[in-house]
């Protein structure tokens, strides 16, 4: 068995003077380059449908709300139950992908969410809406770590790879457009209301299912001699993250807050099947030939001198950030200004196009510059943004505080989600790109939903007792968000110096190796060029 490049300051060389871009590479096999880009761009409108799949809900809430007789309180649960699905069930599906096959898992996952879209759109009451949007998130969190792996597989480190994961960050903030700008006009222009943007994300998911088939690389069999999945591990961890994100959901929400019983039991129980999940997991992995293999090793956090664990980290306060100012701003135009959802849609539209250049510049970059330097700028810049609505005068005009703060909020989110899961796919081993890539998804996922109970917590304390709310209140809840992102700064100017450009083809002279062996708790995977063969898994 292998492991992936150590990163540190010897192992990283300069590769300005690459030229390669998403053409044939040694870990493609000859494929053509028209094949390299339609694949990327199939990954691409994957995720897109993703995001979209998330966000077009809270555009048309209301409307929901209205047409199917269901109260206020009860409307976030359609936005709820899609993020508990596909948030925690990403590890083990992930853990399938690399396994069985992550062509497999992509084109059931897309296929899948085609089929419960539509299934949405043709609700007729709110409780077979409740449920299939919660099982809808299982199509995601099957799709999406399938498409980490595939491109760390058709790509091996290089130029190329970092184009091809660039690109795929991109679809985020298109997706996150396609969602509320086009979910929006479609609700409102559209005979069938809010059920067109269902049968829109119907259409692309069938199309990202045919596309996936005809030009993903065919399956590779794992390495891995005993291909046995850890069940029980994958029952804990599942069963700990739902009741875990379930609570950070509703912990505000419940009667008596977050004092209530049952709300404190479950997070108990939560945080109880979390722990027997790391027990587990250290217990089959120190049992390694007379058990079966660990869901996920805990050495896996170690990697890179527990750089790995730190970007992991800085992913789940960044989102907690990130998100926090996103739901918070839309809170403050359409509660405190009074805005439409379709005008409140308008003023966010800067962060899409911005999150456009920001995925445009990694690839141009991210084989030149330091990661610590992109993610301390990134995590900054969303603190800004979080800082001007902190700061926001409501009698300004927009171009004062709402324009510039969605242009540099969306940085951090863009930064570290292309540069970090660059580093994820850099320092995993072929067979577990799809875990990795699953591990960092699910972070980003509690982050959401950890940043979100946590400024609502702020915004409830300085609600009851402020003489001017909910101005403060939402303030406050934009300070909360200013803090995480900080945060996210400090861990990265401290822990990620010295890790260089994770977006150059970083293989080593044989020296530099055997220090870095040292450090490494597993048998070292020849290159690609030591080998003379293509990198596959």
């Amino acid at each position: 068995m292998g492991t992936p490049e150590d990163v540190n300051d010897s192992s990283i060389r300069d590769d300005s003077n690459d030229d390669s871009t998403l053409t044939p590479t040694p870990g493609s096999a000859g494929r053509p380059a028209w094949r390299s880009v339609v694949l990327v761009l199939t990954c691409t409108l994957a995720m897109i449908i993703n995001l979209a799949s998330s966000t077009s809900v809270s555009v048309f809430l209301p409307v929901i709300g209205r047409d199917l007789d269901i109260e206020e309180n009860q409307l976030q649960w359609l936005v709820s139950a899609f993020s508990l699905s596909s948030g925690c069930f990403l590890l083990l599906l992930g853990r399938l992908a690399d396994l069985y096959g992550r062509k497999k898992m992509y084109v059931i996952g897309t296929l899948y969410l085609g089929v419960l879209s539509i299934g949405c759109g043709f609700a007729r009451n709110a409780t077979a809406l409740y449920i299939l949007r919660g099982f809808q998130g299982l199509g995601p969190a099957a799709f999406v770590p399938a498409c980490l792996g595939i491109l760390a597989q058709a790509f091996p480190p290089s130029r190329a790879r970092s184009a091809a994961f660039a690109t795929f960050s991109a679809g985020a903030p298109i997706g996150g457009a396609v969602g509320t700008q086009i979910g929006g006009l479609l609700t409102q222009y559209t005979k069938a209301t809010w059920r067109s943007p269902f049968f829109l994300i119907a259409g692309i998911s069938c199309l990202c299912a045919f596309c996936g088939f005809m030009v993903i690389d065919p399956d590779v069999p794992s390495t891995e001699k005993d291909k046995r999945v850890d069940w029980l591990g994958a029952f804990l961890v599942t069963a700990g993250l739902v009741l875990l994100v379930f609570v950070l959901g509703q912990g505000s929400l419940a009667t008596n807050g977050w004092k209530t019983g049952y709300i404190i039991a479950l997070l108990i129980v939560s945080i109880l099947l979390l722990g027997l999940f790391v027990l587990w997991q250290h217990h089959l992995e120190k049992n390694t030939g007379t058990k079966r293999p660990p869901l996920m090793k805990l050495s896996l956090w170690s990697r890179a001198k527990g750089k790995f664990a730190v970007m992991q980290a800085i992913a789940f306060f960044q989102w907690a950030a990130f998100l926090s100012w996103y739901f918070w701003a839309q809170v403050y135009y359409e509660d405190y200004h009074k805005i439409s959802p379709v005008l409140t849609a308008v003023r966010m539209l800067p962060m899409t196009i911005a999150g456009f250049f920001c995925n445009l510049f990694v690839v141009l970059v991210i084989s030149r510059m330091d990661l610590v330097i992109l993610i301390v700028f990134g995590t900054s810049f969303t603190g800004i943004g979080a800082l001007l609505f902190a700061l926001i005068d409501p009698s300004a005009p927009y171009w004062a505080f709402g324009f510039p703060a969605p242009v540099v909020v969306v940085f951090g989110a863009d930064f570290v989600f292309a540069a970090g899961t660059l580093f994820v796919a850099k320092v995993s081993l072929p067979h577990e790109q799809s875990l990795a890539g699953g591990l960092f998804q699910t972070l980003t996922q509690l982050g959401t939903s950890f940043g979100l109970a946590i400024s609502t917590i702020a915004f409830d304390a300085v609600s009851h007792g402020a003489t001017d709310a909910p101005l403060k209140a939402y303030k406050a809840a934009q300070w909360t968000a200013f803090g995480m992102a900080m945060f996210c700064t400090l861990l990265a100017a401290i822990f990620l110096r010295g890790v260089g450009p994770v977006g150059s083809d970083e293989r080593q002279k044989p020296e530099e190796r055997e220090e870095n062996d040292e450090e490494k708790s597993v048998p070292r995977v020849r290159t690609p060029s030591e080998t003379g063969s293509p990198s596959r898994t």
